[in-house]
Formats: C-alpha cells, structure tokens, sequence
C-alpha cells in the first residue's frame, strides 16, 4: 500500500504498535464507546469475581482498528490475572501453544488474534483445553505412538477476529461469549481523540476533535493515525493547536476528504460509476481495473464503504448508491421512489 492509502488504512502499521499501546486505556471504564459490550463484560466480571471462578471464553469479532486487542488486555486488568497474547498464523503446531498453555495459572487469559487463521491440527488441540482444561501431547510418531494427558489450569480464552464467518462451528460453539464491536459514532471518536491529545500533550479545540472524528472511518486506530499526522501539521505549519481550519488544511494535504474517503476510496467508486456503468461488478474485475489486489479492497476498503452507504455487495458483484453519484458529482441513476437524498458537493479528489 502507498503511504497515502496508509493513513487510512484500519490495520495496525508496524512502526505504531509502541504509540498505540501506549493510548490504550488503563481500565474498563476509561474505553469509550461499545457500551452494550461494556455493560456485558462488566456483568461477566463482576459473577466471576464473586463465584471465585475464571471467565468463560470469549470471541470478539468486528473490523480490525475497533479495540480487540485493548479490551483483551482490559479483562486481564480488571480480573487481576496475567495475559499471554499470540495470533493464528504463528501456531503451526501443537507444540507451540503447549508451554503457553501449560504455563498458565487459574484464570489466566489467553488472547488468540485473527483466531481465523488456526489451522485445523491447532483448533482440534484447543477443543479438550477449552472444555476439560487438559492437552494430549504426542510423544511420538507411526503405529506406535504414544500420547500423555496433561492438565492446564483453568483459563480464559479470548479470540478476536475480523472474518467471524471463516471460523469453524466447532469453534464457535466453545465460546461462551460473543461480542461484535461495531464502528464508532463520531461523538465517541471525539472522546477518544481529546483522551489521546490529552496523553500526549496536544491542545485540540472539541470543534477540532469533532472534525478529525468525522474523517476517521469510524474507527479509533485510523483517529489515533491522523491525530499523530495533524500534530505534525500543527507544529510545522500552524500554532500548535488542533481547531478546525488546521484539521481541514492537514487533511486536505493528506487527501482525506470531509467523508473520511481517501484517493482510494474515490477511485474504486469512479472506476465502478465510470468504466462498469455503477455496477454490479465483480471483484476481481474491479481489482484488474484498479492494479490493486483483491483481498485489500474487499477487507480494508469496502467495509466502510458499505457501512456509509457508497457501495452495495449483491451476488452479481458490487454496485454504486445514488450517494456514491452524488459524491462524485455525476448524474444520478434513477432513484427507487421514496429513497430521498440531498445534495452533496463533487468529490475534489475525483480526477486526481
């Protein structure tokens, strides 16, 4: 991905995983937003604590940059116990996630990223430590081999994932919890957004933080990437303070529009409106037409994209809204009665 498509983008960059921990909240109730998954977790918390017992496993789906991760590390705060934390695509083996599970103590959580990812050996291993808490381990191979059960302590284990349909049956049912974490409102992604100004020792106006919200896609990884981007701007070409003329000025140099579209975004409705006639178009078709790959457009760009209202996904392929037309300045198809709509201005990035 370029750098402009980068700021953007909801997964975590590599040289951000240091700046993003360190805004991540401190306790439960410091997390902005999610409120009925909040009020869930609490509730789970609270039994717990009173019958003296580990949590039941919980699943966390949603897109990426939403607060997986955080709330994972949360739970371990609030239930006062250790966390070991990996992802799918490490586990290529049984014998990795043996000491981890072994080393476990009463209540301990285990946090599973992208538990999608597992292969089928590693989800069958999981299964009698979820439900029994004990792991056969195999100490040989051929006709012959022999296996020893080992017990594990109690434990919690916490997955997130962004493809919640790519995870087995069998998996799923072994979660006792399941939450879906949601985009944000941009009344949340202001709070977060003072909050992270506030750490780290940024003056930004609530207009200021109201605006950046409004751009971030709903997402508070993408609010954070752009609060860092516009203090830059600030420092350099401004007063240091976040108002709303230097949050417009920063933005337009990085070519993220009052939507919160960028380049990218803009391209991928004016190829679908200008070269397939608004739809609807497959998506390999739309990655060869745009030189990009498929798998980035459908789980980095088109989430939002959906979720705004600018692109359907129908069985036939993907088609443009009459939002998406209006957006980009062009000639609106015909409307379904009663589907409304006022004017919005030509997208600036259209020709770009």
């Amino acid at each position: 991905m370029t750098k402009r498509t980068e700021i953007t983008t909801p997964e975590i960059l590599p040289q951000e995983a240091r700046s993003e921990f360190s805004l991540r909240p401190e306790r439960l109730d410091h997390f902005v937003g999610q409120e009925k998954v909040k009020q869930g977790l609490q509730i789970s918390i609270e039994a717990a604590i009173e019958r003296r017992e580990p949590l039941d496993h919980i699943l966390f789906h949603g897109p990426p940059g939403l607060g997986k991760t955080t709330l994972a590390m949360l739970l371990s705060r609030e239930m006062s116990v250790n966390i070991t934390t990996t992802s799918g695509p490490v586990l290529e083996k049984a014998a990795d996630l043996v000491g981890a599970l072994t080393n476990l103590h009463r209540g301990d959580i285990l946090f599973i990223d992208e538990i999608h990812r597992l292969r089928p050996v590693i989800e069958e291993f999981l299964y009698p430590a979820m439900e029994d808490f004990k792991v056969e381990v195999r100490l040989s191979d051929g006709p012959r081999a022999q296996t020893m059960t080992m017990a594990v302590e109690p434990f919690t284990l916490v997955g997130a994932t962004t493809r919640f349909g790519l995870l087995t049956a069998p998996m799923r049912a072994r979660f006792g919890i399941t939450e879906r974490l949601d985009f944000y409102p941009a009344r949340d992604l202001a709070a977060i957004i003072e909050r992270s100004a506030d750490l780290m020792g940024i003056a930004a106006t609530p207009d200021g933080a109201r605006e950046l919200a409004e751009r971030a896609r709903g997402t508070p990884r993408v609010a954070n990437r752009l609060l860092r981007r516009v203090r830059d701007f600030a420092q350099v070409r401004a007063n240091g303070i976040l108002d709303v003329p230097v949050v417009r000025r920063a933005l337009e140099i990085l070519d993220v529009d009052e939507y919160g579209l960028d380049s990218m975004d803009t391209r991928i409705l004016s190829t679908i409106v200008q070269k397939f006639e608004g739809g609807p178009v497959g998506l390999n078709s739309l990655a060869v037409a745009l030189g990009e790959d498929a798998g980035t457009i459908e789980e980095v760009y088109e989430p939002f994209l959906i979720q705004e209202g600018f692109l359907m996904r129908g069985p036939r392929g993907r088609i443009a809204t009459p939002k998406a037309y209006r957006i980009l300045g062009l000639p609106e198809p015909d409307e379904p009665e009663g589907s409304g709509g006022g004017p919005i201005p030509p997208h600036p990035n259209l020709f770009n």
